[in-house]
């Protein structure tokens, strides 16, 4: 499968394709352990992009030196593993731009109760 996009900083906008759409959905099943909030909604996750199937997720965490980054990062790729189509996974952890909660859903920031 060769499928090649980019969706960055809005989780919000409807996935241009049901694959796309698969990814999304199998990162809003890793959840921070610390938050109990998924990284989407979170707004770890700053870009996904597929090429020939092998996926590429460039996140974040909500602090750097954070003692959760590896779980999350195991939790990125067998997830996204597991999604039909997925060849292979990356994932790269970045600190600029630096996470705040401002980047959080509102369902989100309702749910750890911030305003």
């Amino acid at each position: 499968m060769n499928t090649g996009f980019s969706s960055l900083q809005d989780p919000g906008v409807p996935p241009h394709s049901p694959f796309e759409a698969s990814l999304w959905e199998a990162l809003r099943q890793v959840i921070d352990p610390e938050l109990g909030i998924n990284i989407v909604d979170l707004g770890l996750v700053y870009r996904v992009t597929s090429e020939a199937g092998v996926v590429t997720v460039v996140m974040t965490v909500t602090t750097p030196g954070c003692p959760m980054e590896h779980s999350l990062v195991f939790g990125v790729e067998t997830t996204v593993l597991a999604t039909p189509g997925v060849q292979g996974v990356q994932v790269e952890v970045v600190h600029e731009p630096r996470w705040e909660p401002s980047r959080m859903t509102p369902e989100a920031r309702a749910q750890a109760g911030i305003r």
